[in-house]
């Protein structure tokens, strides 16, 4: 069995997943016994970050994946963004690494600078 805590939204369920049949108790919702078996199996994050910027106001610019990527590939993906450089301006939605790190998730700006 593992216990873990949902992040689906605020209430924060305390489940547990059986490891063998993957049957989700302790969830308020469905979304709660979805995302139990899914951390289990597969686990994803939306991942958020700051590259730096040239020319801009401000030192670095926000982003964030605009999708789940897996878990796994989180480090390899910040060291995608460590070696980024952008150029101001820059605006909300433009993407900055398309499908990194072959996620099929872009990096894209979340402000315009």
């Amino acid at each position: 069995m593992a216990n873990i805590v949902c992040i689906v939204c605020p209430k924060g369920c305390r489940l547990t997943v059986d490891e063998k049949t993957f049957e989700v108790t302790g969830n308020n919702c469905p979304r709660g016994a979805a995302y139990g078996k899914t951390e289990l199996t597969f686990p994803t994050r939306v991942l958020t970050s700051t590259v730096k910027i040239e020319n801009g106001e401000i030192s670095r610019c926000p982003v964030r994946t605009n999708g789940a990527i897996p878990k796994g590939k989180m480090f390899e993906v910040m060291s995608a963004l460590r070696k980024v450089t952008l150029v101001s301006p820059v605006k909300i939605g433009d993407v900055v690494i398309p499908n990194v790190c072959d996620t099929g998730i872009d990096v894209i700006a979340t402000r315009n600078i």
